[in-house]
């Protein structure tokens, strides 16, 4: 028996099952985010993943359901305007969809043994990784449409006020040195983390810290682009002087701005920035470079369901070496310059082939690190996160350089070590 597993299984149910308890059972029929799903799908996706995996592919058993087996298998990811288009009543009655969850779950529970322990990792990390876009497919409700947390389930602390001044964001040398990206074949990693290979990264500067609502701020004085996160007060429009005209939208209430915060932002939005800037987003080697220096920490760089929002961007700096950057891993994703492409040697996971391979398309972008919705599992140095550079949802922010050569370093100066 692999009790490991078994608690790791069980620990990523009980996040995603909490997730639902946080709205009504009527609100699973919204649709928050346009260009996803109702939230219903996500009630059977979680399990119809784990029977479509782990029953229909491993061990070839026989469907006892597979209508809900097609339905919520995979969720959609179309370019923005090219919304669904279905209504709630195309959907089961939640009945149907909860007898579906406790079948699968029984019968995982009864094989769990018998199952190959690489392909449960997939199913748990998959799960995590869901746990994470239901999150903030929830954030992007009414906070009226959600039921906070008791404080026992949360740290999170009092929403903190606008005008605490905004931290300083030095840039810090990073000297020149390899770098591995990507994983050895030994234990579970996504198709998109191998193979194993060195890449020699020159010498560049990166900021210390995540950009900060304060840094961004001076941006959209400026007449750059407005955040998801944030609203009007007071009938401000984009380019409004005084940070109290802006108010961020967290996950249980609406604030004044945290100038302290880290900006979470799209790809298009944090380039932009670091050109306004005169510098660029680090490479994907570079960022896991300068990440190297420090060892991720939940309660120090806020991740791992710790919190539903951001922390100060210096909050970590008490512990932290001076010439380490900060919260690499927590407080939000971290946007590369680098389009999502394979490593030499890639070759798709059979049970799982359009996991990374769908998505080569020049079209999405690396992301690295963690967000406070991201588990620990999904913090090893090799794992890589993408979205495209136009979508607004994530809890994603960035950090800048200087004198970088600005290519794609998956391809450039690199030894295949696997």
């Amino acid at each position: 028996m692999n009790t490991s597993l078994r608690d790791e299984l069980a620990h990523a149910r009980r996040e995603t099952d909490r997730l639902f308890d946080l709205i009504a059972p009527e609100t699973l029929y919204h649709r928050p985010i346009p260009e996803r799903n109702r939230l219903i799908f996500y009630l059977g996706h979680f399990e119809a993943f784990d029977w479509n995996v782990l029953a229909r592919r491993l061990k070839g058993e026989k469907s006892f359901h597979p209508t809900f087996d097609a339905l919520f298998e995979r969720g959609i990811d179309p370019p923005p305007g090219e919304a669904p288009s279905d209504s709630p009543s195309d959907w089961p009655a939640l009945d149907e969809v909860a007898r579906y969850k406790a079948q699968t779950r029984a019968w995982v529970d009864r094989h769990f043994d018998d199952l190959d322990p690489l392909v449960l990792q997939m199913a748990i990390e998959h799960r995590h990784m869901h746990s994470e876009t239901f999150a903030y497919l929830l954030h992007s409700l009414p906070p009226e449409s959600k039921r906070a947390p008791e404080a026992s389930q949360t740290s999170q602390p009092r929403a903190p006020r606008a005008g605490t001044s905004p931290p300083s964001n030095p840039m810090i040398d990073i000297a020149r040195g390899p770098v591995t990206l990507g994983k050895t074949p030994e234990g579970f990693g996504w198709d998109n983390e191998h193979l194993a290979h060195q890449v020699d990264v020159p010498a560049f500067r990166i900021s210390r810290r995540k950009i900060s609502n304060a840094e961004y701020l001076e941006f959209v004085r400026e007449g750059g682009p407005v955040p998801h996160f944030w609203s009007p007060a007071n009938g401000a429009q984009n380019g409004a002087a005084k940070s109290d005209h802006w108010l961020f939208r967290g996950m249980f209430q609406t604030m004044p701005l945290p100038l302290a915060w880290p900006v979470w932002v799209t790809w298009d939005q944090a380039a932009a920035f670091a050109q306004w800037r005169g510098l660029s987003l680090p490479s994907e080697a570079q960022w896991q470079r300068a990440a190297a220096l420090t060892s991720p920490d939940p309660r120090r760089d806020n991740f791992n369901y710790l919190r539903w929002d951001p922390v100060p961007v210096d909050a970590s700096d008490s512990v932290a070496p001076p010439d380490a950057p900060v919260q690499m891993n927590g407080n939000g994703w971290e946007w590369t310059r680098d389009l999502f492409a394979p490593f030499a040697g890639f070759a798709p996971h059979p049970f799982y082939p359009g996991y990374s391979a769908d998505f080569f398309d020049n079209r999405h972008y690396v992301m690295k690190g963690a967000s406070p919705r991201t588990a620990r599992l999904l913090t090893r140095p090799t794992f890589r996160n993408w979205f495209r550079p136009d979508y607004p949802y994530m809890y994603a922010g960035f950090r800048t350089v200087e004198n970088s050569k600005v290519e794609n370093s998956n391809v450039e100066n690199s030894k295949v070590e696997n």
